[in-house]
């Protein structure tokens, strides 16, 4: 069922159901109210013919006679029956009905007074003690007036909530015709996006309602859908890039290697190259293995040294940064040791900063490399310095994106994938990272750590 019909059925059955309801209340203070109403009029016309029958011996002829016009207005169609103490009828046209009992009798000269239906007819006695004895007065009538008159409302109160349940399907349609066309809408943009172009977004409508929203998630859905279709195109065309260079450099040493006989020397040299690609390879699955988080990383944090790690870092790294002519220094200027322990994923730790000192080292063009620790508001900072290429101002915004690469690395070998990957790992660990670069002149990437709670 669509939401239109679902809208359609469910405002009328809301509409019928309280109009049914009001309908009912309405009918039944109607028949009670009627009800009273034709029972008060039989009580003056059960007063009237007592006095009539009663006090004619009593009251002047004139009066008497004034009094016999209004009691022949009054009892028209209507019945009139006087008993007696003994419970016959002594005066009035009612004779032995049936449907006066002996029980009313009682209760009326017991209660002063009795009302009943029966028979179609509306039933109403009073006592009426008088000098010639006590009397009980029944005035009768029908009750087909009465019963005209509940059907006609019934009639009326049914053709008005069918007349009423027509309209208010009929306006629920057309109004739901106009509610749920921006819906209609979105529904055929989405229908009209093609595979290859699926990160145009829709046009907002601007409407600030539950609309504009949901255009608005469908973008930012449609948007994260694109990201992800480009970084796994990015991620086939860097596979068949990356990998196919180590592993044709291996296959071609290999296959030279094979034509003839060679000295020991030259079989270490293979067998270095050879490594120092398998490791290549190694270290781009293990990035893109931590990337897409296929590793088992232990989940927990523990307290990590940090200034241990960057030494770490120093040690691996340093000699591949004096093979370039380069060299890398740590300038350690902390005095509150605490500052150093820090809660977080060692493994994820380590790569991430070995990562920005492995650029550093990529990067400096021959020139030395300065990593800084030090203090600032209570908070570790962590200052990676170069003199090297820089990065242009164009790819400074974009070099954390999966797989960029900037326009000048030249012959430099690299991924794509480190950088974004260690702002992940700082992201995760709600540290901070700014990267400051100059064409030339090299770049500074600088990390700004979460306070943590030390003692002095």
């Amino acid at each position: 069922m669509t939401l239109r019909n679902r809208f359609t059925l469910i405002s009328s059955l809301s509409f019928g159901i309280v109009s049914i309801v009001t309908f009912g209340i309405i009918f039944l203070a109607y028949y009670d109210s009627t009800k009273i109403s034709y029972f008060e009029r039989l009580k003056n016309t059960a007063l009237i013919s007592a006095i009539y029958y009663l006090e004619k011996d009593e009251l002047p002829k004139n009066r008497h006679a004034q009094i016999k016009r209004e009691y022949t207005h009054l009892i028209e169609n209507k019945q009139v029956a006087v008993y007696d103490q003994n419970n016959q009828v002594t005066f009035g046209q009612n004779l032995n009905d049936k449907n006066i009992k002996l029980q009313h009798l009682r209760v009326a000269r017991n209660s002063k007074s009795v009302q009943f239906m029966a028979d179609n007819n509306f039933y109403y006695g009073i006592f009426y003690p008088d000098n010639q004895g006590n009397f009980v007065v029944f005035a009768k009538s029908s009750s087909s007036s009465f019963t005209s008159q509940m059907i006609r409302l019934s009639v009326i109160m049914l053709c008005v909530l069918i007349i009423g349940l027509l309209a208010i399907y009929f306006l629920s349609r057309y109004l739901s015709k106009i509610v749920y066309k921006p819906i209609s809408n979105v529904v055929e943009r989405i229908n009209n996006v093609e595979y290859n172009d699926i990160s145009k977004a829709i046009t907002s409508t601007n409407t600030h309602d539950e609309i504009d929203e949901l255009i608005k998630s469908y973008n930012k859905l449609l948007g994260r859908i694109s990201e992800s279709m480009l970084l796994q195109q990015n991620f086939i065309n860097y596979v068949s890039h990356e990998f196919k260079t180590p592993l044709a450099a291996i296959s071609g040493n290999l296959e030279v290697f094979a034509q003839k006989d060679r000295t020991p020397e030259e079989y270490r040299n293979v067998v270095k190259e050879s490594l120092e690609n398998v490791y290549e390879i190694e270290n781009i699955l293990n990035n893109l293995l931590l990337m897409s988080g296929l590793t088992k990383l232990e989940k927990s944090h523990q307290q990590v040294r940090i200034d241990e790690l960057i030494w770490k870092i120093y040690e691996k790294l340093h000699p591949k940064a004096l093979e370039n002519n380069g060299s890398i220094s740590i300038d350690l200027q902390i005095t509150k040791p605490y500052l150093l322990e820090f809660p977080g994923n060692e493994t994820l730790l380590y790569l991430a900063l070995y990562n920005l000192v492995e650029n550093a080292v990529k990067y400096s063009d021959h020139h030395p490399i300065v990593i800084t620790l030090l203090e600032n508001n209570q908070q570790l900072q962590i200052e990676i310095k170069d003199q090297g290429k820089g990065i242009a101002d164009d790819d400074l915004d974009k070099v954390t994106e999966t797989f960029y690469r900037g326009k000048n690395v030249d012959h430099v070998k690299g991924s794509g994938i480190g950088l974004s990957l260690s702002k992940s790992v700082f992201d995760h660990h709600h540290i901070d990272i700014k990267i400051n670069s100059l064409i030339g002149q090299g770049t500074t990437v600088s990390l700004t750590f979460p306070k943590v709670s030390g003692t002095l």
